[in-house]
């Protein structure tokens, strides 16, 4: 039974494993221009034995002529090498980011789970590249060892003595390096998970703007963020200090090292036991080692930095699930008939409702809790901590949440446009007047209609396209920002109804719209998903008064049950629910 491999390892692992015909390519070239940058004391040396020494012009030009060889392959293999290394960075940091976020969007949940949006992006961007660099890291490490080896071969021809100190010396140094890079891995980690932290509050921030200025909060909000970022300002100050102490004794050492080197080298031609262009060998060769020497503690620090990212990165693609998929199959064809049985989640207590197929069915709340508890439970974000909730008889915890996302739609209060033509928000190619809709996640092409001018209709998102300059080719910026508060829930909600799902469940999508768009729109609701299951999950009387019929959650439970002016005379409760 093999030792269990930390996840953090993993990552790096495989960032290397899946380059590793890169990374080969990468480290024969480079250990090639190490072997050369190698050669050229010796040469040199034999230059100043060969030909210099004895006035042998003949041999000066032959032995220049070898070195201009020598110093071309270093060139190309320089420039090959180079390149096999930084795409084998680039493509590792790619396919990182590629499973972060393939993890991010899968429909089971769990990766956003703890983490503010601006730190998941750190983590895709900062975390991914540094683990892409170990692949770098690993080829310059090899192209360096060779070259050590190599000059350790050459100087141990040219001395048993001096080629045994850089033997044995050696890997005196990179153990050495190696426990220096330990508190600068901690630190690291502590560096990243501080700028992560900051990078996702800022975002919240901007996200949340406008709020903050009609309230009057920004002063708050910007004392929260100055916190944050002194903070991570902070850990990157000791993350510096910590590289910098490293970087300085390793090259301390280093120097020592070379200096001990060098000085055994000039005894030896003193006394007599080597040639003056062995002693210039010898001493060049010293001075190469500088360099191999100095590229083996970068690659300790870059090592340590990606440690760190790649632990990070394994917690977000480990994270669990918050749901798990079900072998079960969808209903054919699914009706749209809902049941919940004794559901208990969150503010939802042993709740028991029943929706009926094709029915429109308002659900009102004393609680904005028990709404959201609701939500999650239809469109399977969270399983109920109790009782079952049922969709034509099967269910929801047997279906797979994909499967189940293309038949049940939940269109949430607070759903995103993206950056792009409004035309591609709905799902659009850009080269037609609309486009079709979309579900945040789910497969949308087998779901075009024909009335997607309806559904624009319904939602009164005509008037928002013919409002701005270009139509639906106008661009709308990141989060629909470009777009008014309402302007926004329009093209959301339309971009719901194009989808035109068996089930759709609406949360409050009229809270930004004046009254008599409201009622507008809670008129093209109704014609639009005429003989289609159908949740308003609103406190909204426009929106609930064109509805079949009307649920109240109060206290967890199903507390009122009937059509709208029913309730609205009859339920005390239902009545400062919804008009209060």
């Amino acid at each position: 039974m093999g030792t269990k491999v930390p996840p953090g390892r993993d990552v790096l692992l495989r960032a290397v494993r899946s380059r590793r015909r890169d990374v080969a390519v990468g480290a024969v070239l480079g250990a090639g221009h190490q072997f050369g940058e190698a050669l050229v004391p010796v040469l040199i040396g034999l230059v100043i034995d060969q030909a210099v020494s004895e006035g042998n012009g003949r041999a000066l030009v032959a032995w220049l002529a070898v070195l201009a060889v020598v110093y071309v392959g270093l060139s190309f293999s320089f420039r090959f090498g180079a390149r096999a290394g930084e795409r084998a960075a680039e493509l590792a940091a790619h396919d990182l980011r590629v499973a972060l976020v393939r993890r991010v969007l899968d429909p089971r949940g769990g990766a956003e789970r703890g983490h503010l949006p601006g730190e998941l992006a750190n983590t895709a961007t900062e975390d991914a590249k540094r683990v892409g660099a170990v692949n770098m890291a690993v080829m310059t490490g090899i192209s360096a060892l060779t070259g050590l080896l190599v000059s350790a071969v050459a100087l141990l021809r040219i001395s048993v003595v001096l080629g045994l100190v850089v033997l044995l010396g050696t890997p005196l140094l990179l153990w050495l390096g190696h426990l220096l890079s330990k508190p600068l891995e901690r630190r690291s980690e502590a560096e990243q998970e501080r700028a992560a932290y900051a990078s996702g509050v800022a975002a919240d921030l901007v996200a949340g703007l406008r709020v903050l200025k009609g309230i009057g909060a920004q002063a708050a909000a910007v004392e929260r963020y100055r916190r944050t970022s002194r903070a991570s300002l902070g850990a990157t100050v000791r993350a510096a200090r910590a590289e910098a102490w490293q970087s300085g004794v390793v090259l301390t050492l280093t120097g020592v090292f070379i200096a001990v080197v060098a000085l055994i080298g000039g005894r030896l031609a003193a006394a007599g036991d080597i040639t003056l262009g062995q002693l210039v060998s010898a001493v060049g060769l010293a001075l190469f080692l500088l360099g191999p020497l100095e590229v083996f503690a970068w690659v300790n620090t870059e090592f340590a930095q990606g440690r760190a990212s790649a632990g990070r990165i394994a917690a977000v693609l480990a994270a669990e699930p918050d749901v798990l998929p079900g072998a079960g199959t969808l209903p054919e064809p699914v009706r749209g008939g809902l049941r919940l049985r004794g559901v208990s989640l969150g503010a939802l207590r042993e709740a028991d409702l029943e929706v009926r197929p094709g029915e429109l069915l308002g659900v009102a709340t004393t609680e904005p809790a028990a709404a959201q508890a609701l939500l999650e439970c239809l469109g399977r974000t969270a399983d109920p901590e109790a009782g079952v909730v049922e969709l034509d008889g099967v269910p929801l915890p047997e279906l797979d949440p994909a499967r189940l996302r293309t038949a049940v739609l939940v269109a949430a209060h607070d759903a995103d446009l993206f950056e792009g033509t409004l035309a591609d928000n709905l799902g659009g190619t850009g080269d037609i007047d609309v486009g079709v809709g979309a579900d945040m996640g789910a497969d949308i092409g087998a779901h075009v209609t024909a009335d997607i001018d309806g559904a624009l209709a319904a939602a009164c998102a005509d008037e928002v396209a013919r409002a701005l300059p270009l139509g639906t080719a106008t661009e709308v910026t990141e989060g629909g920002r470009s777009l008014s508060g309402g302007q926004r829930q329009r093209v959301a909600l339309a971009r719901a109804l194009v989808a035109e799902r068996p089930v759709l469940v609406v949360h409050d999508p009229t809270t930004a719209v004046d009254a008599v768009t409201e009622a507008r729109i809670a008129a093209g609701l109704r014609e639009h998903r005429r003989g289609r299951t159908t949740l308003l999950v609103t406190n909204s009387p426009a929106l609930l008064s064109v509805t079949d019929r009307v649920v109240l959650l109060d206290g967890g439970r199903v507390a009122a049950d009937g059509a709208h002016d029913d309730l609205i005379h009859g339920d005390a409760t239902y009545r400062t629910a919804v008009l209060a």
